[in-house]
C-alpha cells in the first residue's frame, strides 16, 4: 500500500492562506505510520487574527437574505460533491477509514447534510407574531466549532452549514489527527461564493487553539464534538465569558433486542453498528441486550457474522474494517480487552493484540464478549473501537434499566414487534432511538441526554441551535 503526499495545508483567515508560526504537527497514515501531511501548529495569536476577520465579517453576512444564504450552502454541497474521491481518499489517508466507507459515509454524508439544511432554510420560521409581539430569529454572532477525528468532514459540516444559514461567521479548530478536510472545504467555500472571513480554519491542538476558542470573548458560540472530558473542560472555560456552548459529546449506546425479535436482522445490523469505522463512532451501540435465555443463539449469530468481517488495507475495496486513527488508540481499545478479560467476561471472538499478518498500522482485532455485567468496566466506558458487550437480562423492565445505567445517552436501538419495542423507545434516556433498524433521517434532530451533550443537529433544531431570539413589542 502505498501513501499518497497531500499538500500541506495552511490556516485560513479572512479569505487568505496564512502559514502561521514555523511549528507544525504531523499527519499520520495509521495504515502505514507515514506522515502524509504537516499542518501549522496554531496558537492563540492565530486564533485573534481568525475571530477579527470572523467579526469584520459578522454585519455583511447577518445582512444577507436567508434565501442567499441558503444558496451558498446549497453551492457548498455541490462543490463537495464534485470532489467526492479526493475527499475519500484524503480521509482514508489521514485516519484510516475503510475507503468505501469513506466515499459512502464519510464523503456522502456531509453532501446530504448540507443539502438537506439548504432545503430546511427555505420554511424555516425566522419571525413569528406573538400577540403584539415579533419574536426575531437572529444569528449569534461568531461562532467557535472545534471537531474530531472520527469523521472529520461530516462533524464539520453537520456545524458549518446551520451556522452559515443561521447568518453567523465561524472560527473552526478540526482536529490536528485527521485535519486534511478541513482545507478542502474553506477552498469549495470559495467557489460558493461565501464572503471572506465567514468562514475560518486554524490548526492546532485542543490544549492551545481549542482553549484560546473556548475563551476568546470574541466568540459568542462555541459548538463542539468530542470526548465528554474535553467537553467538560470546554464548558468550564467557555463559562468565563458567559458564551453559548453546544456539546455533542460519547456515548455507550444500548441495541435492546427483545424476546419478539427478529434476530438475524437485530445482530447484524446491530454488529456492523458496532464495527463501522472500526467502533470509532458516538452513536454506536456498543452495548448488546439480549433476554439471557437466547444469549447463545445470539452469540452464535454474532460470532459468525463477524467472522465475514476483513480487517486490513484500507485503501482495498474489499476491507471493512481499517486501522484505528492513531496507534494511541488502538492501544487504548487493546486496554479494555484486556480489561474485559480480568473481569470475567467471557471473549467469544477476537481478542488483544494485532490481527494475524497485520503487524505494521495500527490494527485491532474485532472482539465480542458475552456474559457483560452492566456495571463492567468495558459496559461503562465509551472504549471507541470494534468491541461489542453482549449483556443478558431477565425481563423489559431490567433492560430499561441496563439500558438507562451508564452517564450516556446519546443513541440506541430497540428490535422487536413494532408496538412493544416503541413503548421501550420512549422509556429510554437517550437522544435518538432506532425501531428495527430504521433509516436514518438527515432532518430530524441528534444530540445526547446526560453526559452525552446539551445540543441538536439536523433539520431546523440544528439552526435553531445557531440563533438568539429577540422580542419586540409595538
Amino acid at each position: 500500500m502505498s501513501t499518497p503526499t497531500l499538500n500541506a495545508p495552511t490556516h485560513w483567515i479572512g479569505g487568505d492562506a496564512v502559514t502561521g508560526t514555523t511549528d507544525t504537527t504531523d499527519v499520520v497514515n495509521p495504515a502505514t505510520g507515514e506522515v502524509v501531511a504537516r499542518v501549522p501548529a496554531g496558537t492563540a495569536a492565530d486564533v485573534d487574527r481568525a475571530v477579527s476577520a470572523a467579526t469584520a465579517a459578522f454585519p455583511g453576512w447577518a445582512a444577507t437574505d436567508p434565501a442567499e444564504r441558503a444558496a451558498v450552502v446549497h453551492r457548498i454541497s455541490e462543490g463537495l460533491r464534485s470532489r467526492v474521491e479526493e475527499i475519500a481518499t484524503t480521509i482514508t489517508s489521514e485516519m484510516g477509514a475503510p475507503i468505501t466507507l469513506s466515499r459512502a459515509a464519510q464523503a456522502g454524508i456531509p453532501i446530504a447534510v448540507a443539502s438537506s439544511f439548504a432545503a430546511v432554510a427555505a420554511d424555516f420560521p425566522w419571525t413569528e407574531q406573538i400577540g403584539n409581539s415579533l419574536v426575531v430569529r437572529e444569528p449569534i454572532g461568531v461562532v467557535g466549532a472545534i471537531t474530531p477525528w472520527n469523521f472529520p468532514l461530516q462533524q464539520v459540516v453537520s456545524k458549518v452549514a446551520p451556522a452559515l444559514l443561521a447568518g453567523n461567521t465561524m472560527v473552526l479548530k478540526p482536529s490536528e489527527i485527521a485535519p486534511l478536510t478541513a482545507g478542502l472545504l474553506a477552498e469549495v467555500t470559495v467557489e460558493a461564493g461565501l464572503p471572506a472571513g465567514v468562514f475560518n480554519v486554524v490548526y492546532g491542538t485542543g490544549p492551545v487553539v481549542g482553549e484560546a476558542i473556548s475563551a476568546h470573548p470574541g466568540i459568542d458560540m462555541v459548538s463542539f464534538t468530542g470526548s465528554t472530558r474535553a467537553g467538560r473542560r470546554i464548558s468550564a472555560v467557555a463559562a468565563e465569558t458567559v458564551k453559548r456552548v453546544a456539546l455533542e459529546l460519547g456515548g455507550k449506546s444500548a441495541n435492546v433486542i427483545l424476546d419478539d425479535a427478529d434476530l438475524v436482522q437485530a445482530v447484524r445490523l446491530g454488529l456492523r453498528m458496532v464495527f463501522t469505522n472500526g467502533g470509532q463512532v458516538c452513536g454506536a451501540w456498543p452495548r448488546m441486550l439480549v433476554p439471557a435465555s437466547r444469549q447463545d443463539e445470539v452469540v452464535e449469530m454474532a460470532v459468525a457474522a463477524a467472522a465475514e468481517y476483513t480487517v486490513g488495507d484500507p485503501t482495498d475495496e474489499a476491507t471493512s474494517i481499517g486501522p484505528m486513527a492513531t496507534e494511541a488508540q488502538r492501544r487504548r481499545v487493546d486496554g479494555y480487552i484486556e480489561r474485559g478479560i480480568a473481569d470475567g467476561a467471557t471473549l467469544v471472538f477476537g481478542g488483544p493484540g494485532k490481527p494475524d499478518g497485520l503487524h505494521q498500522g495500527a490494527y485491532a482485532r474485532p472482539t465480542i464478549f458475552a456474559d457483560v455485567a452492566p456495571d463492567a468496566v468495558i459496559a461503562q466506558e465509551e472504549i471507541f473501537g470494534p468491541v461489542l458487550t453482549i449483556i443478558p437480562y431477565a425481563d423489559d423492565d431490567q433492560a430499561v434499566e441496563i439500558a438507562n445505567s451508564t452517564m450516556y445517552g446519546l443513541t440506541g436501538a430497540v428490535f422487536g414487534s413494532e408496538e412493544r419495542a416503541f413503548a421501550i423507545a420512549r422509556r429510554l434516556r437517550t437522544g435518538q432511538v432506532d425501531i428495527n433498524g430504521a433509516q436514518w433521517n438527515p432532518l430530524a434532530p441528534f444530540g445526547g441526554y446526560k453526559q452525552s451533550g446539551n445540543g441538536r443537529e439536523f433539520g431546523h433544531h440544528g439552526i435553531e441551535e445557531f440563533l438568539e431570539t429577540k422580542s419586540i413589542q409595538r
